[in-house]
């Protein structure tokens, strides 16, 4: 390996995160590594690969602080920060009938989401979570060849700061929603594996709805049904 080559490490706890890595990410110039859980992650491995750059493409824990001090980590948020900041941006862009955001590229700091801006990306919401997901991280792997090849210098945030906060599974229940549209959001954005899908119960059974099409004055959905937790 010649001395100029550069090490990255890519960290993903999803599947669509191992999908980009493997056909986009890996075939770019330098050395590519892939996490896929907490406990790949370790300080150990990290100084083994001595990489340029940690990109996280979706991650569901918290990142060690030593590791946010002491290596250049990079995070993809889908939303034009300062304004999004925090937990469930997708779920709580859609809740709020916003359809294209931007995806941006962030040094992480001690603070969650309020690092400094490398750059960002126009960003579709239409489709399943899962289909979202997957095109965020497509989007996210052109910023990471632009930040590398470009040699980008992230930037403060400016402007005012707008916080989400982070969803709980109970509000997956699908209550007071008005209209077919509404309803149709609320099942899609929420449409991903590993996340709790829309449900109601009714007579000890949970209904969940996923794959929703909303057409003709009507949503055609898949539901799975099971026995109400006690």
């Amino acid at each position: 390996m010649s001395e100029q080559t550069q090490r990255y490490l890519v960290a993903g706890c999803k599947p669509w995160s191992r999908t980009v890595f493997e056909t986009v990410l890996r075939r770019y110039p330098g050395e590519w590594h892939f996490v896929g859980s907490r406990a790949e992650l370790t300080e150990e491995k990290v100084t083994e690969i001595d990489p340029r750059f940690i990109f996280f493409l979706h991650w569901s824990w918290k990142v060690p602080d030593s590791l946010i001090e002491n290596r250049e980590c990079v995070c993809f948020h889908m939303t034009d920060v300062p304004f999004g900041r925090g937990g469930s941006p997708l779920q709580n862009l859609l809740a709020r009938d916003i359809r294209h955001t931007k995806l941006s590229a962030l040094r992480m700091t001690a603070e969650i989401d309020a690092g400094p801006v490398y750059c960002k990306k126009n960003l579709c919401l239409e489709g399943g979570a899962e289909e979202i997901y997957l095109r965020a991280n497509l989007e996210a792997a052109e910023l990471i060849r632009a930040i590398i090849d470009r040699q980008i210098e992230p930037m403060p945030q400016s402007g005012k700061v707008v916080e989400f906060p982070r969803r709980r599974p109970a509000e997956s229940r699908i209550a007071h929603l008005k209209g077919l549209s509404k309803l149709h959001d609320f099942i899609r954005m929420l449409d991903a594996e590993g996340y709790p899908h829309a449900f109601v119960e009714h007579e000890g059974f949970r209904f969940q709805f996923r794959r929703a099409a909303l057409y003709n004055g009507r949503i055609h959905a898949d539901v799975i049904i099971t026995e109400a937790e006690a």
